[in-house]
C-alpha cells in the first residue's frame, strides 16, 4: 500500500507542475476519480480549471475528449448518434465525447436542461442509452464540469437532480501572489503541460478503485455521516437537505481519502474535512438564510461545529 500511496502522490505532484497551489483541490480530485464521483469545478473564468483537467488526463495517460456546453448542443453532441450508411445499408454509431475516459464538461450551466439531462445517466451509471440499446462507458470513466458562477445570462442553472450526481463541488480561487509569480515564470518558455508525462497507468488506477471499496468503515463512522445529513433535513436554515445519495457519496469519498492518506480505516476527521466539498451543492438554503449572506459552505461548518464527533478508536469498535 506504501508504494502505491508514492505512486499517487507523484500522480499528485506530477498535476501540481501545471496547477500552481491548489494541492488540497488537485487531492479531492483524485479522491473523486478513486471512488467512482465526479466534480463540478464552479469558479471565475481563467483560474486554471480547464488546465487542471488537461493535466489530470495527461498524468493518468487517458483519453481526454472536451465538451462546450452552448445553448444550441443537442443531447446526440453529447452522447453519439446512429448514422445510416448507404454502402452498407445499415446504421452505424458515432460516439460522442461522453466515450473517454476523462470529459470535460465546459460551462455545463450554458446548454438547455435537455442536453444537461443527457448527463445524468452517464454520471450515475457508468452507461448511455441510445436508440434503445445501453453502450457502457470506459473505465476509470471521470467527468468534471465547470461553471462561472458570476455570469448568469443565458445560462441554466443545474437541477438537484443533477447537481446530486456531482461528489464534490470545488472552487480554486485566485492564486496568491507568489504563486502567480511562479506560474509566469513557469509559463515563460513554454506551457509545463506539454512537457507533462504519464504517472500512473489507467490499470492501476482501476486496481485502486477495487482496493478502496475494501477501506474499513466504522459503524461509529456511518453514524456520524448519517447525524451530519439528518441535521441537514431538519436545520430551520435548509429548505432541501442532503439524499440517501449524499450519504453513500461521503462514505466512499472517505474511503478514497483515507486510502491516499495510508490507512486502510476511515476516521470522523476524514468525514468533517469532507463534509463541506460533499454536501454544500445538496442543500437548498431559505430565503431568510440568502437574504443574511449565508452561504451553504458556512451553514455546512456551523453544523459541523455543534455537531460531537464520535472519538472511539476503530480497533476498539472493530
Amino acid at each position: 500500500m506504501a508504494n502505491v500511496r508514492e505512486r499517487l502522490s507523484g500522480a499528485i505532484d506530477n498535476i501540481e507542475k501545471v496547477v500552481v497551489g491548489k494541492r488540497k483541490e488537485v487531492e479531492l480530485s483524485i479522491v473523486a476519480l478513486l471512488s467512482g464521483g465526479h466534480v463540478l469545478l464552479e469558479d471565475v473564468p481563467g483560474v486554471g480549471k480547464t488546465m487542471m483537467v488537461k493535466a489530470i488526463a495527461k498524468t493518468l495517460g487517458a483519453e481526454f475528449k472536451r465538451i462546450q456546453f452552448t445553448p444550441d448542443l443537442l443531447p446526440s453532441d453529447v452522447t453519439g448518434v446512429s448514422i445510416y450508411n448507404q454502402k452498407t445499408m445499415s446504421f452505424e454509431f458515432r460516439p460522442g465525447p461522453i466515450m473517454a475516459n476523462i470529459v470535460l464538461a465546459d460551462e455545463i450551466n450554458r446548454t438547455s436542461p435537455k442536453t444537461q439531462a443527457a448527463l445524468l445517466e452517464s454520471l450515475e451509471e457508468g452507461h448511455v442509452t441510445i436508440d434503445g440499446d445501453t453502450i457502457p462507458l470506459r473505465k476509470p470513466f471521470f467527468v468534471m464540469a465547470t461553471q462561472n458562477p458570476i455570469e448568469y445570462s443565458g445560462t441554466y442553472p443545474l437541477p438537484e437532480a443533477q447537481l446530486d450526481r456531482f461528489l464534490f463541488k470545488l472552487k480554486l480561487g485566485y492564486p496568491s501572489f507568489a504563486e502567480e509569480l511562479d506560474v509566469l515564470e513557469r509559463i515563460e518558455k513554454g506551457h509545463p503541460i506539454e512537457k507533462l508525462e504519464t504517472v500512473i497507468s489507467l490499470e492501476e488506477v482501476i486496481e485502486i478503485q477495487h482496493k478502496v471499496k475494501e477501506i474499513y468503515v466504522d459503524e461509529l463512522v456511518k453514524n456520524y455521516i448519517l447525524s451530519i445529513v439528518n441535521e441537514t433535513r431538519t436545520n430551520p436554515g435548509i429548505r432541501l437537505g442532503v439524499s440517501p445519495r449524499g450519504s453513500i457519496a461521503i462514505m466512499k469519498a472517505a474511503q478514497a481519502y483515507a486510502y491516499i492518506q495510508g490507512r486502510d480505516y476511515v476516521i470522523p476527521d476524514d468525514i468533517k474535512f469532507l463534509a463541506p466539498f460533499t454536501f454544500s451543492h445538496r442543500i437548498l438554503l431559505k430565503t431568510d438564510m440568502s437574504m443574511a449572506k449565508m452561504t451553504s459552505e458556512q451553514v455546512i461548518k456551523n453544523m459541523l461545529e455543534k455537531i460531537p464527533v464520535p472519538t472511539a478508536k476503530k480497533e476498539a469498535a472493530r
